[in-house]
């Protein structure tokens, strides 16, 4: 495991560099991001440890990066202040441009995948904004009329990008779609909706029942379109299949003690994801898809009778854990919020960085902590 320290600042965000395997970013905030200035680190890894290429001291705290997927040296980031600014790290000290168009802090920025000349974010006062880097202002605004923390184009399409927001709701959007009427609102999905398949007259009634909560995070399935995770306050992992939203989560992770605050799908297996939570932990899952058909749904009705069993006798079970899905390991390192986590995209299926409110970015492989 290797660490590096981002001393006087809180991170917030992690992201490896798509081009260089060596190269990561980090969206720090002095005094924990409630007030102060920012930090955008750039970090190599060396064999002789992880060290701090250039960084750049922003007016106001940063909250989220994303690195730009049409030149190599650059990255955009999300302010405390409202604004957007791109970086070019082979220059010094100033941002190439600067967006000033949001009303309230702005919580995510992520590039577009597949066109890769556009990005969005999303901020507390409700909207989604499109960006290009050459343009001056911003291509598109979609209102979500609520806190939006998350925003992310899909990777599997140009047109399509997601949400999640304290309303407790994945929002879907197509672009390709007439913006009247619906802004390209294509889906509103509760989160807070049970399976289906749990919805049985022998569970209480409070098993039915499940409160809204703020959504802090979501990410797409890199190999399944049609698949999103989501999470929150109320601590659990949620998949989603869209192509039936009403049908509720496919999976449910319980596990993490307290708010989940990043998920991130592998982009080598397509049933493992990440998570990174307040309870200091990080942990990696499975959704259960990896079973094949039949194993999973000969897990998932196992689980539903035992489920069953428990609550009925007061054995206390979670009745809300469903779908085949488990946790495979834990990594417990961090000594404080663990706020954000990227997997690697080259070399061994495994490496991962995460970074937290401890000022510490640790770089560590997933498969050293199966099974604890």
């Amino acid at each position: 495991m290797l660490e590096f320290r981002t001393q006087g600042f809180n991170g917030y965000a992690v992201k490896y560099s798509p081009f260089f395997d060596s190269r990561i970013a980090v969206a720090s905030a002095a005094n924990f991001g409630l007030v102060g200035n920012g930090r955008l680190y750039i970090l190599a890894l060396t064999a002789t440890g992880i060290v701090a290429e250039k960084w750049f001291d922003t007016q106001d705290s940063l909250y989220d990066l994303a690195w730009s997927e049409s030149h190599e040296n650059q990255c955009v980031v999300a302010t405390g202040d409202g604004s957007i600014k791109l970086f070019d790290i082979s220059l010094d000290q100033f941002p190439v441009q600067s967006w000033q168009e949001h009303k309230r802090e702005v919580f995510a920025v992520h590039w577009n995948l597949v066109a890769k000349d556009t990005f969005c974010s999303s901020s507390w006062d409700g909207t989604i904004k499109i960006w290009s880097p050459n343009r001056t202002d911003s291509v598109l605004t979609l209102p979500t009329h609520s806190c939006t923390y998350s925003a992310s184009f899909s990777p599997h399409s140009p047109s399509i990008l997601s949400s999640v927001s304290s309303d407790s709701h994945l929002r879907l959007f197509d672009l390709r779609t007439p913006s009247s009427a619906s802004n390209h609102l294509t889906a509103s999905i509760p989160l807070h909706t049970p399976p289906n398949n749990i919805k049985s007259p022998n569970l209480p009634l409070q098993h039915h029942t499940i409160p809204p909560s703020e959504a802090l995070t979501h990410d797409w399935n890199k190999y399944r379109p049609q698949l999103l995770a989501a999470a929150g306050v109320d601590r659990l992992i949620r998949v989603f299949d869209i192509r039936n939203p009403g049908q509720g989560p496919v999976a449910v992770l319980p596990g993490h003690e307290y708010a989940v605050r990043k998920v991130a799908w592998s982009p080598h297996l397509s049933d493992v994801l990440l998570s990174a939570s307040y309870d200091m932990t990080c942990r990696v899952w499975t959704d259960g898809s990896a079973l094949g058909v039949d194993g999973e749904q000969q897990r998932q009705q196992q689980q539903q009778q035992q489920r069953l069993s428990e609550v009925q006798t007061g054995g206390g079970g979670d009745p809300l854990a469903f779908g085949g899905g488990r946790e495979l390991g834990k990594m417990g390192r961090h000594t404080e919020f663990v706020m954000g986590v990227d997997w690697c995209l080259f070399g061994a299926e495994g490496w991962c960085a995460s970074v937290g409110w401890d000022e510490r970015l640790l770089v560590w492989d997933v498969r050293t902590v199966m099974g604890q």
